[in-house]
């Protein structure tokens, strides 16, 4: 597993952001408000967290909801994986939605979503006249089964 130097301003009073385990993907992203929020059914939110990096260039920060929050209380990521670029660097804010039908809180230090660190690639296009034959050719949505 590749190791990657970011550098970091954590400018809330939680701690900087860390894996539970050593097989962790994702890094908890906290809540950074000087009051509790409440989020109302279908309502959306930006929510600060106090952070600022810089990733080396060839990696993005990807913000993904929380899987209790989604399953217990109907809390997502809006723009679901959201993209932190290399050459941002403003404040870390995390687009919540409530897609529940009950009000729900966010308080100071909640953990709001995950953080993932991941390489990519820059493409060039090839344009061409035809495309090479696979098993699965054009079947789309739910054509490989259930």
């Amino acid at each position: 597993m590749e190791n990657v130097v970011i550098k970091i301003i954590n400018q809330s009073s939680h701690p900087t952001p860390s894996y539970e385990t050593s097989s962790s993907a994702g890094m908890d992203l906290r809540a950074n408000t000087s009051e509790a929020l409440v989020l109302a059914p279908l309502e959306r939110a930006i929510i600060k967290t106090g952070l600022f990096i810089a990733l080396p260039p060839g990696y993005e920060a990807q913000i993904r909801p929380r899987s209790g929050l989604a399953a217990k209380f109907g809390i997502s990521v809006l723009n679901a994986p959201g993209t932190i670029d290399a050459d941002y660097r403003g404040e870390i804010g995390v687009i919540l939605i409530n897609l529940s039908k009950d009000n729900f809180t966010i308080n100071n230090g909640d953990r709001i979503a995950q953080m993932i660190i991941a390489s990519y690639a820059h493409t060039k296009w090839e344009e061409v006249n035809v495309l090479d034959e696979t098993k699965r050719g054009k079947g789309g949505f739910g054509s490989t089964g259930i």
